[in-house]
């Protein structure tokens, strides 16, 4: 038998594709554990003809239940058809028994993840333009799949939903302080009072940024991946989330969570790829600064919460020791972002 990945048991695995969808495997399974993603876990299984990828929630997932992969699933499985490349899905197993957690399968889509300042380094001014272009188009045709159109209509509770955004961080955040960080509460307080009114209820991606897409040979998106915190909602949050991770690439090169985009490779400003996404959604970006200023709080929050656990001996893996350090200036910088907008 193939050596096998933590979590994930080849013989059951290839028992349960058997009877569940017989035909599809041809042969004994081997898999890897694919690199990258910060929760759910992601192989390629291989039948020695055949690749397809597996997604499965992390090892000692507390609630080991459907919900998480049957919402990927569900939702990937939505838009194949629609004008936004997602892999194709095969199965999803909802039975724990199987894997010891619910999994599904997709087809293994072939390109490039640009993860790094070294993966996109070579690429020259007009390939990272022509890429970049791309990256927002698709997020514009995301958000313009009407989502009852594709089987979505309940996929999410819309209405409220930067309100709920902005209060689920911030019990988040006092569940995991470990220290004051200033002008955090003054800017829960702002974002709280300023909320703007969405301009139109969208399938919602949570994470859209330049490594949660496969790229082809041509530039363009292959597929968009990680749709783990996708749902219903203000499709500006994913705009403001896409261009803090833009931001914080250009801005701080050595930073621990966003690195691939750099001026020095030749990707456009954000202001660039906006107003490119307004041109091309219909939607007013003026209220821009909030979603902006909403993301970078939660991006602190989430850092502030991996420093909490980094400080306790908790995480796994390298990378952590310097996280703390973006706190401080992801508050700062957000509380700048409201104030200019004049919130």
């Amino acid at each position: 038998m193939a050596d096998q990945p933590p979590g994930l048991d080849l013989d059951r695995l290839h028992a349960h594709l058997a009877l569940a969808h017989p035909g599809l495997t041809a042969g004994p399974l081997s898999a890897q554990l694919i690199a990258g993603g910060k929760s759910n876990l992601t192989y390629t299984v291989s039948d020695g003809g055949s690749r397809w990828v597996l997604r499965r929630p992390p090892l000692g997932h507390v609630l080991a239940t459907a919900h998480d992969m049957a919402r990927e699933y569900r939702v990937i499985s939505a838009l194949a058809g629609t004008a936004v490349p997602v892999p194709a899905t095969h199965l999803l197993c909802e039975d724990p028994e199987v894997l010891g957690a619910p999994f599904y399968l997709m087809e293994e889509v072939g390109g490039t993840v640009y993860r790094t300042a070294e993966d996109t380094a070579d690429l020259g001014t007009d390939r990272a333009r022509r890429l970049s272009a791309h990256l927002v188009d698709v997020l514009g045709e995301l958000h313009a799949v009407d989502p009852a159109e594709v089987g979505l209509a309940g996929f999410g509770r819309p209405e409220g939903y930067m309100t709920r955004q902005v209060e689920r961080w911030h019990r988040q955040f006092e569940a995991s302080r470990s220290r004051e960080i200033k002008g955090m509460e003054e800017l829960y307080q702002r974002l709280r009072g300023s909320v703007p009114t969405a301009q139109r209820v969208a399938v919602v991606h949570g994470d859209y940024r330049l490594d949660n897409a496969i790229f082809s040979a041509d530039d363009r998106v292959a597929a968009v991946l990680d749709w783990e915190m996708a749902t219903l909602g203000d499709p500006l949050a994913d705009l403001g989330l896409m261009q803090v991770y833009w931001d914080i690439a250009r801005e701080v090169p050595e930073n621990p969570v966003s690195s691939a985009v750099s001026a020095e490779a030749g990707f456009p400003a954000m202001a660039e790829l906006v107003a490119r996404y307004a041109d091309r959604s219909g939607l007013d970006t003026t209220p821009l600064p909030w979603y902006v200023a909403f993301a970078r709080y939660k991006l602190a929050i989430i850092a502030e919460g991996i420093h909490y656990r980094f400080t306790q001996g908790k995480t796994v893996g390298g990378g952590f020791s310097h996280i703390g350090a973006m706190v401080p200036p992801l508050v700062a910088a957000a509380l700048e972002s409201l104030l200019t907008e004049g919130s």
